[in-house]
């Protein structure tokens, strides 16, 4: 679904901030990016579906070649869901609104068609009640589900999460960790930037490990838990789950 191939990325004439990046990820699989801060992990993802642009190597999305300048951006982008760490909604529009949009100006449906799908999703996220309400009277939980829905709304192949639950507190966490699971368990492909190292031991089949711009390590989830090879990813997970 994903093949990223020697991905080389630089800001400005010296600073590189990816560094021969090659992996991939399956239909159906959930692949779990994680690493210290600065890593290059949220660049990487957000290389995927071109929001941020590369200078060497090629990003395959479903047969699409991400950096081809004959790639269609909004089209591809259409077809891969994107949930940012800040919700991203528009604040002058209701939920339901935010999420017709979208469907309504790219993919052509009709307001009704996009109303009920929207309804739909927010069900299905715990957040219909809330449809005429305006973002900023919920909590950043429920504007994360919210976030989630509208992605959705788009019938995306894949989803990409960049670090979903970092801007939360820690009690909306598991309410949005929750609706993920769910996707994970329906046969989502999936991509995510977390350090919910809970969500990736539970769900995930791979855990890629970033520093320094490079994938230091790509393995299977019990591996990487089990005895992670680099002495990187063996400080990093000490660090992080003697909490």
């Amino acid at each position: 679904m994903i093949e990223i191939s020697h991905v080389n990325k630089w800001y400005g004439p010296s600073f590189q901030v990816l560094k021969d990046c090659t992996t991939s990820v399956a239909k159906g699989e959930v692949v779990v990016v994680c690493g210290p801060s600065g890593s290059g992990k949220s660049t990487l993802i957000k290389c995927v579906n071109a929001l941020e642009p590369f200078q060497e190597g090629q990003i395959i999305l479903d047969g699409i070649k991400v950096n081809d300048p004959k790639t269609d951006l909004p089209k591809l982008r259409a077809r891969v869901g994107m949930v940012f760490q800040h919700f991203e909604l528009f604040p002058h529009l209701r939920i339901i609104e935010n999420l017709c949009l979208a469907q309504e100006k790219v993919l052509g449906r009709s307001h009704d068609e996009a109303v009920a799908k929207g309804d739909k999703l927010l069900e299905r996220v715990g957040m219909k009640a809330h449809a005429n309400k305006y973002p900023a009277e919920l909590s950043g939980g429920q504007q994360q589900r919210v976030a989630i829905a509208r992605a959705l709304a788009m019938d995306p192949i894949a989803m990409l999460f960049d670090e979903p639950t970092s801007a939360l507190d820690p009690e909306m966490i598991s309410e949005v960790l929750d609706v993920m699971v769910d996707l994970a368990h329906e046969g989502m492909t999936m991509m995510v930037v977390t350090h919910e190292m809970g969500f990736a031991s539970k769900v995930a089949n791979r855990v890629i490990f970033m520093d320094k711009g490079e994938i230091v390590e790509d393995a299977q989830k019990t591996d990487f838990f089990g005895s992670p090879r680099s002495e990187r990813a063996q400080k990093f997970l000490s660090k992080i789950l003697s909490h």
